[in-house]
């Protein structure tokens, strides 16, 4: 096999392990007969035929229907509410086995258009409010989450109207907020999240399975924790509000929410009828990858699960490294230029700032490595791209083709050094099988793609710098470097693979 095709197989092996229904089943198992119990990761919890189930995310509908399958007749009645489109989009691609079976308990709510709050999701959230009010003690609900949950659950307090509610997210959004800034007011401003579900669930108890689309896995940032404690109280909302000078221009819904707010957040010990667990994570894919790929034979490191930062610095971040490690192949790590290319990536990784990334200890790991043992390089996380053309493409096509440029810049640099004596892959995709509004959900690069492409008449940094790396990818070598895998049904952001062998 190819390093390529090594390299797909572990991309594919890495989002097979946090698709819906393997992962579900590894979470979820219904046990005994006289007294059945749903046994969540270990925990015990009796059921007959008590079970509710609510659901929201793009990735719920596969979840759902898996869970449905496990559960059988326990389950009583379940809503979930899902992306616009999404079950047309399974079905055209066959995807079957992640819809529900025609006679399901489970009412399926489709809304968030472009992935916005819209009245559709307003809908399916109130018909979920209702459901979890109704509950009682004797009752468990189960509470399925994945990313693009948020936009899917939108119940603003009332008297606050959802217009009203976007339109102060926008005005946030356009002062530059952060999207953890844009959480904490959206939070405070609604019923649901931040806690929300889970209260108005009291006193039944709630077992929620989250599928992580969030760097660190932060239960009260997914989906905006609907079953999380908030660790904010309305003195952040309010704080915030004043950063962005928005306090005097607030409709007067908002400010009577807000003037009627408590002032702490929501304790802890209100949360003792909740289980929230994660049981999909960009951690769980890239364990899989490892372990698939030392099966093949590489000696395997997984960088980090935090990778996050604009896509020229993160690209920058992975040429040094690709370059250290043919260094190593070479018998040259320990030389000027060893020392250099070490100082080069130590230095940008503090002013990365990858939260957890202990780069000094990574870089111990790996020279600990054989000298002739082929190298597999692990990472996941989440990038940005800042948009100055008006072309087509994605962050991870955007970050393979800035690799690709890197590796033939150092080699040139190098008067044929370390990198060319290697044979390199990287690849980046996004998990969900999208990438930007494209069909592909990455791009593998080379060693040789620069060159190659030079020959054919393209220049690659005409296409970086109009951000058009999926027209670059499509006419090069006609579209081979493109990863296409269709829509996968999970989301774990990124995942980034790196090959090299001498």
């Amino acid at each position: 096999m190819s390093l390529r095709e090594h390299a797909l197989s572990l991309f594919r092996s890495a989002v097979g392990i946090v698709r819906p229904a393997p992962m579900l089943k590894r979470a979820v198992k219904l046990q005994g007969d006289e007294c059945p119990q749903l046994l969540v990761k270990g925990q015990a919890f009796p059921v007959k035929r008590n079970l509710y189930l609510v659901g929201f995310g793009k990735a719920v509908l596969g979840m759902a229907t898996a869970a449905e399958e496990i559960l059988g007749d326990h389950l009583v009645r379940g809503i979930i509410n899902v992306p616009l489109g999404i079950q047309e989009s399974l079905q055209q691609e066959g995807m079957q086995e992640m819809l529900l079976k025609p006679h399901s308990k489970i009412q399926v709510i489709e809304g968030a258009k472009n992935n916005l709050p819209d009245p559709e999701a307003l809908k399916g959230a109130v018909a979920i409010q209702e459901l979890a009010e109704g509950l009682t003690a004797d009752d468990l609900l189960l509470v399925l989450i994945s990313g693009g949950g948020s936009a899917l659950l939108p119940a603003p307090i009332p008297p606050i109207l959802l217009e009203e509610k976007e339109k102060l997210t926008k005005m946030l959004a356009s002062r530059g907020a952060a999207i953890q800034e844009l959480n904490v007011v959206r939070k405070t401003l609604s019923l649901l999240k931040g806690g929300g579900l889970a209260q108005l669930a009291y006193p039944a108890q709630v077992v929620s399975l989250i599928l992580s689309d969030v760097i660190g896995d932060p239960l009260d940032i997914i989906a905006s924790g609907p079953t999380a404690a908030s660790s904010h109280s309305v003195q952040d909302c309010l704080q915030i509000l004043t950063k962005y000078n928005l306090l005097h221009d607030l409709p007067k819904s908002v400010e009577t929410v807000l003037s009627r707010s408590p002032s702490k957040p929501t304790a802890p010990e209100d949360y003792s009828h909740v289980c929230n667990v994660i049981i999909g994570s960009n951690t769980l894919a890239l364990d899989e990858a490892k372990h698939q790929a030392e099966r093949l034979g590489y000696a395997t490191l997984i960088l980090s699960t935090a990778i996050c930062g604009e896509v020229g610095h993160i690209s920058m971040l992975y040429c040094q490294l690709i370059q250290l490690v043919c260094l190593g192949f070479t018998g040259l790590r320990e030389g000027p230029l060893g020392h250099k290319v070490r100082g080069n990536l130590l230095q940008l990784a503090a002013e990365l700032e990858i939260p957890g990334l202990n780069l000094a200890e990574f870089l111990q790991t790996l020279q600990r490595l054989g000298p002739k043992r082929p190298i597999c390089i692990l990472a996941g996380g989440e990038t940005t791209v800042q948009l100055q053309g008006t072309g087509k493409g994605g962050r991870n096509q955007e970050l393979a083709l800035r690799v690709g440029l890197g590796l033939h810049r150092a080699q040139a640099t190098e008067l044929s050094g370390p990198p060319g004596r290697c044979e390199i892959i990287f690849l980046s995709g996004g998990t969900d099988g999208q990438d930007g509004p494209t069909e592909a959900a990455g791009a593998f690069c080379s060693l040789e793609l620069v060159d190659k492409a030079l020959q054919e008449g393209l220049e690659v940094e005409a296409f970086l710098s109009n951000n058009d790396s999926y027209t670059f990818f499509s006419q090069f070598q006609g579209g081979h470097h493109l990863l296409v895998t269709g829509l996968t049904g999970t989301n774990v952001m990124d995942i980034q693979v790196i090959l090299i062998r001498a």
